[in-house]
């Protein structure tokens, strides 16, 4: 009898741990079949590695263009004042800024973007710091300046909220926009004779 009883409890042991075994295993499995099932690089929280760098790689971007940035709306400061020589001065920091650009956080497609831009700001930047005696002429190149630094923007981001400002009637009524740290209009393109003359078209971020 005492054999029987025995017996039985080694079976029911038996028996909870090939069962605690089978539980434990499931687990493993199903889990590693979670793993295997996820994209290259995705935790388990459902963020993937790859997109989260994505995102720090675009933050230090912005941040990386951002002295670039504060010289150009210096350059649009200055010619709001009508001061050419310091407006030639923005023009001189902004292509110094730009041979300090560092492009290791730059993605592969975002360094053939750059690569595209840079070349025609640094142009219009040294037509603009070598015409200090010529605030039109700086004006003209301030023009075509905000087209190619408008795409930079819109390429890289900003870490401060920036606005692209429309001016109807310079250029015979053509028109021309510039781009600012505030909504406050302050028109570049005809100084204190026409300082508030522009709307806000858009806000980039």
């Amino acid at each position: 009898m005492k054999i029987a009883v025995i017996g039985l409890l080694t079976l029911g042991a038996l028996t909870v741990s090939a069962c605690k075994e089978n539980k434990e295993q499931t687990a493993n499995t199903t889990m590693q079949h979670d793993m295997n099932g996820m994209k290259d690089g995705e935790t388990m929280e459902g963020m993937s590695m790859n997109e989260n760098m994505t995102v720090v790689e675009a933050k230090k971007s912005s941040a990386n263009l951002d002295n670039l940035t504060s010289n150009y709306m210096q350059l649009t400061s200055a010619l709001a004042d009508d001061n050419a020589g310091e407006a030639a001065s923005s023009g001189k920091d902004m292509v110094q800024s730009l041979a300090k650009i560092d492009q290791t956080s730059f993605s592969t497609e975002q360094k053939k973007e750059y690569a595209d831009i840079v070349a025609e700001i640094k142009e219009h930047a040294e037509h603009i710091a070598e015409n200090a005696g010529n605030i039109e002429h700086q004006r003209e190149h301030l023009d075509l300046l905000s087209a190619d630094f408008y795409d930079l923007v819109k390429d890289f981001g900003a870490s401060k909220p920036v606005y692209k400002v429309f001016c109807p009637m310079y250029n015979d009524s053509k028109g021309a926009f510039w781009l600012s740290s505030s909504k406050d209009v302050k028109n570049p393109y005809y100084g204190k004779g026409m300082l508030t003359c522009g709307e806000v078209q858009e806000e980039i971020k």
